[in-house]
C-alpha cells in the first residue's frame, strides 16, 4: 500500500516539461519541512498498486510525474514496472535525498537544505529564495532550472539568471493560469 494526497491529470507546469498533459501521482509526506513549501501534503489514502495502476490506465496523456511530499518515500522498482507495462513515461519530482528505482524516465531533482544522494537526474530545478545556489549548479544534471517562491520573486530570480546564464527560468505557469 502507498499513501496518496491525490491523482489528477492536468499540465506540467514548471520546469522543462511545461505545458505538457501528465498524469499527477502526488504522494503524502515529506522527510524534510521547508517553509515555503505550497503544498498539504501529510492528508492521504492508502491505495494498492491496481488502483494506482487503473487510474493510470483510464488518463489520455502518457507521463505520470509522482511528486508530493516526497515521492521516494513510498516507490519502488516494482510500481515503476507496472507503469510502464501500460505505456506510461515516468517522472518524479525530488528533493534527491533518497535512492530511486532504476528505471524512473525523467529525474527532477528540487535539492533543499539537505544532501542530495542521486547520482543521476536530468534537471535540477531550485526555487529560489536568496539562498546561495550555486553548488545545485554542479549536480549531475543536463538542465537546471531557478524558480520565483510562489511567483513573489520573480524580479529577483530575473536578475540572477541574468548575471548567471546557466540558469533557465522556470516559472510556476499552473498558477499563472489558475490549473490545478
Amino acid at each position: 500500500m502507498r499513501k496518496i494526497n491525490e491523482i489528477f491529470y492536468s499540465l506540467q507546469g514548471e520546469g522543462f516539461h511545461t505545458g505538457t498533459p501528465a498524469l499527477f501521482i502526488r504522494f503524502s509526506g515529506c522527510n524534510l519541512k521547508c517553509s515555503f513549501c505550497d503544498t498539504q501534503h501529510e492528508a492521504g489514502t492508502f491505495m494498492s498498486d491496481e488502483e494506482i495502476i487503473r487510474q493510470a490506465a483510464q488518463c489520455p496523456a502518457r507521463m505520470v510525474i509522482l511528486t508530493g511530499g516526497e515521492p521516494s518515500l513510498w516507490i519502488d522498482d516494482e510500481l515503476i514496472s507496472r507503469l510502464h507495462a501500460i505505456g506510461k513515461y515516468v517522472c518524479i519530482e525530488t528533493n534527491g535525498t533518497h535512492p530511486l528505482p532504476k528505471d524512473i524516465d525523467w529525474i527532477t531533482c528540487s535539492p533543499k537544505d539537505a544532501p542530495v544522494v542521486l547520482e543521476r537526474m536530468d534537471e535540477v530545478k531550485v526555487v529560489f529564495t536568496g539562498q546561495d545556489v550555486e553548488s545545485f549548479a554542479t549536480l549531475p544534471a543536463t538542465h537546471y532550472f531557478l524558480q520565483p517562491c510562489s511567483c513573489k520573486n520573480t524580479q529577483e530570480v530575473v536578475e540572477y539568471i541574468l548575471a548567471h546564464p546557466h540558469w533557465r527560468l522556470s516559472l510556476q505557469t499552473h498558477k499563472l493560469i489558475s490549473i490545478a
